[in-house]
């Protein structure tokens, strides 16, 4: 049986309270029990109450055997991507050899009824504990009191404003929707590695997924040997990584068992990216770097991260072939429309039709490319408040 140590919205309060000395700006600005529960739905009230102690992971009856991968989805509100996602993990072969954590930021019926119907692995379903639904009208969600974006700081400074000291480098203040994707990657990322207890000698890769995302029906079978190639062929790769932007041209064959090994850039290689304890526990030496560096997204500050922080520059193992796809360019940047159940049948298209290329049984690199530390080439701000650093810098000492 599996267990995890539930997340748990009550211990911020309590465990803050306790450190107060540390994070005077924080409460500053924030009290961190919503001022008005009942001005919540029902649902996130109900999400707030504390789960039971070792709250079981479900499916763990059916599948006792102790995971050897990790997949971490990251769940907003797009709920036919995440249905086509669970379709394609459903189909995946080996998958009950796998520990699916579902992080939500939101509450809603119908998410919870596609995590509910998942009964081909074990299954933890978590919820991010500071998230705008629980804080509608307070920080971390938006405060009435908060600057508009781009009042400028004169302005601000003149209509009193209770962040007016803290613009981003471009001068806008917070927006919370933007700020939430970054909070919640941060959170994650300790939850997942410090309270699960499921995984606390897990020595194996977590693999983490969004919910636009879509898996080839070898995806586990191909990170395994990238695992094993990894740390046969190159221990100095930090990541490995299955996924693509970019569309995939002609056939798999001769293609579809070989990896190339590259600096790892968040732009190519931040989709369905895997990585061990060891890379775990020297990203969180960079705590401070990674939530103070005044750029909305987690991505680039993982790029910078590689340059500033972090020991060495991340070098990455990527299939020729990739393995994780996107369902849709109709995410937080991007404003065309899109219906994810016609490009998740272009990729089936395009998997049936190299079927027997799949399930390689050796992979091999075969290009080594020239690897140097890689800048990001933009800071893209979002993230000057200094509520956003504090409250990230928690997630660690809180645990």
């Amino acid at each position: 049986m599996f267990y995890v140590t539930p997340a748990n919205p009550g211990w911020f309060p309590c465990v803050l309270l306790a450190h107060k000395r540390e994070f005077p700006f924080l409460f500053a600005f924030f009290s961190p029990i919503p001022k008005d529960p009942a001005a919540l739905s029902r649902p996130a009230r109900h999400a707030l109450a504390p789960p039971p102690p070792g709250a079981p992971v479900r499916n763990a009856g059916r599948f006792p055997a102790r995971p050897d991968a990790v997949l971490v989805v990251q769940v907003h509100d797009r709920a036919e991507h995440l249905r086509l996602l669970l379709e394609s993990l459903r189909r995946a072969a080996g998958v009950e050899n796998v520990l699916l954590v579902l992080s939500h930021d939101l509450w809603a019926e119908e998410l919870n009824r596609l995590a509910a119907g998942v009964d081909f692995c074990p299954v933890l379903q978590v919820f991010f504990p500071f998230s705008i639904q629980l804080y509608p009208r307070e920080f971390p969600g938006h405060d009435p009191r908060d600057c508009p974006r781009d009042v400028g700081k004169a302005a601000a400074l003149r209509l009193g404003c209770i962040n007016a000291e803290f613009p981003d480098s471009f001068g806008h203040y917070r927006e919370a929707r933007f700020a939430q994707t970054k909070h919640h990657w941060w959170w994650k990322l300790h939850f997942v590695w410090e309270r699960v207890r499921a995984l606390r000698e897990h020595a194996g890769p977590v693999l983490f997924l969004e919910e636009d995302h879509y898996l080839a029906p070898d995806f586990y079978h191909v990170l395994k040997r990238l695992w094993a190639l990894r740390q046969r062929e190159c221990p100095e790769c930090q990541l490995v990584s299955l996924g693509t932007y970019s569309p995939v041209r002609g056939g798999f064959a001769g293609r579809a068992d070989k990896v190339e090994m590259k600096t790892w850039k968040s732009t190519e290689h931040n989709m369905g990216m895997a990585f061990g304890r060891d890379t775990y526990q020297k990203l969180i030496e960079c705590t401070d770097a990674f939530c103070t560096y005044d750029d909305y997204n987690w991505d680039w500050t993982l790029q910078h991260l590689t340059v500033s922080c972090l020991p060495k520059f991340w070098k990455v193992l990527v299939p020729e072939i990739p393995r994780i796809f996107h369902t849709g360019d109709c995410g937080m940047h991007h404003k065309k429309s899109c219906r994810p159940s016609t490009q998740s049948a272009k990729i089936d298209s395009l998997l049936n039709s190299n079927q027997q290329y799949l399930f390689p049984e050796v992979m091999s690199v075969s290009k080594r490319y020239s690897m140097a530390p890689l800048s990001p080439h933009v800071k893209n701000g979002g993230w000057g408040d200094i509520r956003d650093h504090e409250l990230c810098k928690s997630y660690r000492r809180l645990q």
